[in-house]
This record gives structure tokens, sequence and C-alpha cells, in this order.
């Protein structure tokens, strides 16, 4: 049965590597990307490594992916012609997000309390190869820090996209 899966996942992943190369558009090549990385997630789990089959979906198909479909979504590969007033209303109700953003966050910045959290895994219980232990390590004592770090990235991607959309259209971008 393993062989099995084996042969299906490797023929799934062999045929979006393939679409990867093969589909003309960026967004159908970005898709079939994220079901190859799947498919060899799938793979890691054939091998009796979950914690390698977790860190294959959650770093590359799911954050790494995600960021790219943002960006191009973002750049909008399926206009013919770039738009210079399609975000002039986001430029009021984005600082206003931002503020109301703060403002809900400021609460749950105040009620962490940086002397709770462990310095390490190793303090809990000695045992570090543990993927269940790990994620409760990350999500139970450092879930804030991680959420303020994607939401740190988030914001920085966004901020070169604008940047470099404001350069392109300024005729300064090569």
């Amino acid at each position: 049965m393993e062989t099995l899966f084996f042969y299906i996942l490797g023929t799934v992943a062999l045929a979006a590597a393939i679409g990867v190369l093969a589909f003309r558009r960026v967004f159908y090549s970005a898709v079939a990307l994220i079901i190859c990385l799947t498919a060899v997630a799938g793979l890691y789990l054939l091998l009796n490594a979950p914690f390698m089959a977790a860190v294959q979906i959650i770093v590359y198909a799911g954050a790494i992916m995600v960021l790219f479909l943002f960006v191009i979504m973002l750049l909008d590969p399926f206009s013919g012609a770039i738009h210079p007033d399609k975000l002039r209303g986001l430029r009021v109700i984005g600082p206003l997000l931002g503020i109301l953003g703060l403002i809900a966050i400021f609460p749950a910045l105040r009620a962490y309390d940086l002397g709770m959290a462990p310095r390490s895994p190793q303090a809990l219980t000695g045992d570090t190869s543990s993927v269940e232990l790990l994620a409760e390590t990350l999500f139970n004592h450092y879930l804030l820090p991680f959420e303020v770090t994607s939401v740190l990235i988030l914001v920085a991607i966004i901020g070169v996209v604008v940047l470099a959309k404001r350069e392109k259209q300024d005729g300064h971008g090569h």
C-alpha cells in the first residue's frame, strides 16, 4: 500500500512540477507549485518524517506560496493596463484600519507577560524531538511573538510592492 501511495504522490509531484514550467500564466504556475510542494509533504509522511511534512506545508506550501500569490494578485497580471487611481480609496481606509488594528492589539500586548514564557523547549520537558511538543511550545507560550512576526512580514511585503509599483509608475524602474 505504501508503494502505491509513493507512486501516486510522485506522479502528482512530477506532473505539478512540469505544470509549473508549462503554464503560460504565472498564477497557474504558482498553483501548480503549491500542488507539487503538498505532494512532496505527502512523500515526507511516507518516510515517517511528520515534522518535515509539517514544515513543508506550513513554510513552503503555506507561507511562501501565499505570499507569492498575494504579490501576483496585487500586481494584477490579468489586467492589460495599470490604473493609477486604483488604490485611491485605500489611502484613507488603510491608515484608519492600521490605527484600529493597533488599538485592538494593545490590550493583548499589555497582557502578555514576557517572564511567563520558557526560554527554550528543553525548559518544558527536556525532549526536543516531538512535533507535538514543538507545536505546544510555539502556540501556547510564543503565540504573540509568532503572530506579530507574521504581521510584520506581511506589512514589509506590502510596503515593497507599493514602493516597486510607485517606482514603475514614475518611470524610474527598469
